[in-house]
């Protein structure tokens, strides 16, 4: 069973670094993801998912206080913004823009009343 944790883990890792260069992929949640799935199949790579200097520091804010970083939440705020717009610039039909719409101000409204650190 630690075999497969692992590989959830590196799998989770890899989408959360696509996740970097592709506005529509989340991150953070990726990397949440592998710290669960290393901490249940290698301290070693839970150690180092942890005390990475870029990967880590999101995943300590998430665990220890709920925190999403200001910087992160300006990128959710604009790629969202970005896609719905580009919803609208394609013309979707209005009963999947106004879906969209709420899915996406409820995403919003998490985000922005998360801690800030």
């Amino acid at each position: 069973m630690r075999v497969i944790w692992a590989v959830l883990g590196l799998l989770c890792v890899a989408l959360a670094l696509v996740g970097i260069v592709l506005p529509l992929l989340p991150t953070v949640p990726f990397l949440l993801l592998a710290a669960f799935f290393f901490a249940r199949s290698s301290e070693k790579l839970h150690n180092w998912l942890l005390s990475h200097p870029k990967l880590g520091p999101p995943i300590d804010d998430w665990q220890t206080r709920g925190a999403i970083n200001p910087t992160a939440k300006r990128i959710a705020t604009v790629s969202i913004v970005l896609v719905f717009g580009l919803s609208l610039a394609l013309g979707l039909k209005s009963t999947i823009l106004i879906i969209q719409a709420v899915v996406l101000t409820c995403v919003l409204i998490f985000i922005w009343s998360r801690p800030n650190w």
